[in-house]
């Protein structure tokens, strides 16, 4: 079978991708899209398994690291879906209260690129928590496919609950010193913006390509943002002016980065979506900019 490159791939494949990973078309319509690129040597079942997630060989931080302690806890959602499940991670053999970072996944539950996110988190020298917004349905179900379809049984704004609940919790830890931020992608991103808008103390918001909030409640954001943006993602660049102008018409703390040439999802390196520059710059950014605002 030909080894299929990134190169090989017509972008139209990864605009295809991005409408199934976000129920806008169905599986059949899917395929169906993905067999008129079936050419060149190329195959359907071939751009498939090149397109899908690959979480067994692109995991950064092991989940037995051992300058990490990492456990899986749950946390009260009086709201949302009762008991949360999340993964915990800071360094390890650490004596000193830490600042605090939310870490959100996208529409599919608690993966594992997303745990991956949140260990990076913490050995970074943060103490983060990555909840699961799939625990009321049993949790992330060990595939993405099965991910997506549980997370839309769900009201996302139920979800938000979770997550300032996740806030919440942690910034009452005993090993956090209340300085606490989010950082979250795709969904995630609505959901950090969201948060941003809810949370009045929150310190610090990074939304990776995240939908924006409706521009009535900017005036409500006093955290500082951070925000990434893919270049040739337009389905969510499109909401992106309109946000502007509303943070600068009300005077609040943002910078914004426009990475050109890259795709919806450019820092999950499980897919080939994934663009090594990219990533490895909006993740310094955001761990600097974290380490300056929770300072």
């Amino acid at each position: 079978m030909k080894k299929i490159r990134k190169e090989d791939i017509h972008q139209e494949v990864f605009n295809i991708y991005d409408d199934y990973v976000h129920n806008r078309i169905e599986r059949r319509q899917f395929l169906d899209k993905l067999s008129r690129y079936a050419i060149g040597g190329l195959t359907v079942p071939s751009i498939l398994s090149f397109i899908m997630p690959n979480y067994q060989d692109n995991i950064k931080i092991k989940p037995d690291d051992p300058r990490l302690k990492t456990e899986f806890i749950n946390y009260e959602s009086p709201n949302g879906g009762g008991n949360i499940r999340g993964l915990l991670s800071r360094p390890a053999n650490n004596s000193k209260r830490l600042p605090g970072i939310i870490v959100v996944h996208e529409n599919r539950g608690l993966n594992p690129y997303i745990e991956d996110v949140g260990r990076r988190a913490g050995l970074a020298g943060f103490i983060s928590l990555a909840p699961d917004a799939l625990t009321p349905l049993g949790g992330y179900p060990g595939n993405d496919d099965e991910g997506r379809e549980l997370q839309s049984k769900r009201d996302r704004n139920e979800m938000l609950e979770d997550f300032i609940a996740a806030y919440q919790h942690l910034k009452t830890h005993p090993e956090c010193d209340g300085k606490v931020g989010v950082v979250g992608f795709c969904f995630g991103g609505w959901i950090s913006n969201m948060m941003a808008v809810q949370i009045p103390d929150l310190s610090a918001a990074v939304p990776f390509y995240g939908g924006q909030p409706p521009v009535e409640d900017v005036t409500k954001i006093k955290a500082p943002l951070l925000l990434h943006y893919a270049g040739l993602d337009t389905r969510v660049n499109e909401g992106w002016p309109a946000y502007e102008k509303a943070l600068k018409e009300h005077n609040k703390e943002y910078t914004a980065y426009f990475y050109p040439e890259v795709n919806h999802g450019f820092h999950n390196d499980s897919t080939p979506r994934f663009d090594k520059a990219a990533a490895e710059l909006a993740w310094q950014r955001t761990i600097d900019f974290f380490r300056e605002k929770l300072s």
